[in-house]
């Protein structure tokens, strides 16, 4: 797919950043902008290698180029946490050969982030664990099979 939209670009662009950096920090790519009709899109899907079960890692990467309206994390709302949780689940069922990961929600974040082209100098901030099930779901949520089997499986 051709991203013209500049947005799209930016987009993309710091995806490929996020994606080499976690590289570096020793996780395996799997999969970019994973993504489920009608549902949502996982920016990064990773995995971390570990000496007992492996870790499926679930990443979302967020930019902004000022902090007027808050933090690139502060975007990161309740809303956004339970849309990547459901995209995930989806995930799973098509990617049945990870049934026995572990699963961790992780965010790269970029602040002040510079146009595509430019330069970008610091290191993105790389939160583990960033949100879980447990803090994205509120307790009235009604348990489907994936959640449950989502929710088992959290690191």
């Amino acid at each position: 797919m051709k991203l013209t939209a500049p947005k799209q670009r930016q987009g993309d662009y710091y995806e490929t950043l996020a994606k080499h950096y976690l590289e570096a920090q020793g996780l395996t790519f799997f999969a970019k902008n994973w993504h489920y009709k009608n549902l949502g899109e996982l920016d990064l899907v990773m995995l971390e290698p570990t000496q007992k079960t492996p870790c499926l890692v679930i990443v979302e990467v967020r930019q902004r180029k000022a902090s007027q309206f808050g933090t690139s994390l502060d975007s990161i709302t309740p809303a956004k946490q339970r849309k990547i949780i459901k995209t995930t689940a989806a995930f799973l069922q098509a990617h049945p050969q990870f049934d026995n990961f572990d699963i961790r929600f992780d965010v790269v974040s970029y602040e002040g982030a510079h146009a595509v082209g430019e330069a970008v100098f610091s290191l993105p901030s790389w939160i583990k664990d960033a949100f879980s099930v447990n803090s994205a779901f509120c307790i009235t949520y009604k348990l489907s099979k994936n959640y449950a089997m989502l929710r088992s499986k959290i690191v």
